[in-house]
């Protein structure tokens, strides 16, 4: 009980110092990201490593990034379970941006940098008017080619919980004639989607081989979530996770 105590105080102390440290950045790097995107992702990879570090020493949570990470322009398309994921996948790749809900390009700090960066911003409510959006916006867009991340489930999904793959991830895949880097997690076992407690142990994100352009989008999006939930339930077995019942 003490212990648990004792984790739930260094887990608060590091979600107020992990934002706080964003505000501090964001005001070292903004002068120079208003100028030059690289400065904005180098302000946000710098971020990400931070975070991983800070959670390292104040909470226990350790973090690993598996697999070949990708270098050129291919979709990434990855397991969502916490914020975590995000900084770690983000962290990892080299010119990374987002399909995100289109509510954060209003968030604080967040929302600036993740539009300088050239992150496309999709109104999730109106599906396929969406989907038409969402595939005009990354063909239309001018930015130099990089790793677009999707996630396909369309939201945050905790272990053990599951939520069907949205076709917008195979229609974008047939659009952009590129090959799709799957990602498997089990940060969720450690970082929920809700509330403060942080569990000490090892975070892993795990890039998997390609799924080369070309298949049938319906083909793809099937081997897609065998190939991300396999992975991502190895990982969380992996982690001591025993389902919602364990």
């Amino acid at each position: 009980m003490m212990r648990d105590l004792f984790q739930l105080l260094r887990s608060l102390v590091f979600i107020v110092q992990m934002y706080l440290a964003m505000v501090v950045l964001a005001i070292v790097f903004t002068p120079f990201a208003i100028f030059r995107r690289d400065m904005a992702l180098r302000a946000c990879h710098t971020y990400c490593r931070y975070v991983r570090w800070s959670a390292a020493w104040m909470v226990g949570l350790r973090s690993e990034v598996r697999g070949a990470v990708p270098e050129g322009a291919v979709l990434v398309a990855a397991k969502h379970q916490s914020f975590f994921d995000i900084l770690i996948i983000f962290g990892a790749l080299p010119r990374p941006r987002f399909i995100m809900k289109k509510q954060l390009k209003y968030a604080p700090i967040l929302g600036w940098y993740a539009l300088r960066l050239g992150c496309v911003p999709v109104d999730r409510g109106k599906r396929g008017q969406a989907i038409k959006q969402m595939v005009a916006a990354v063909k239309n867009s001018s930015r130099e080619p990089g790793q677009l991340i999707i996630y396909p489930q369309g939201t945050r999904v905790a272990p053990g919980a599951h939520l069907p793959y949205k076709v917008g991830t195979a229609v974008l895949y047939d659009q952009l004639k590129q090959d799709c880097v799957p990602v498997a997690t089990n940060v969720g076992v450690f970082w929920p989607r809700h509330g403060f407690f942080r569990k000490p142990g090892l975070a892993v994100v795990e890039f998997l081989p390609p799924i080369p352009a070309g298949e049938d989008p319906r083909a793809f999006l099937e081997t897609l979530e065998k190939q991300v939930e396999g992975a991502s339930n190895r990982l969380m077995a992996e982690a001591g996770f025993k389902g919602q019942g364990g």
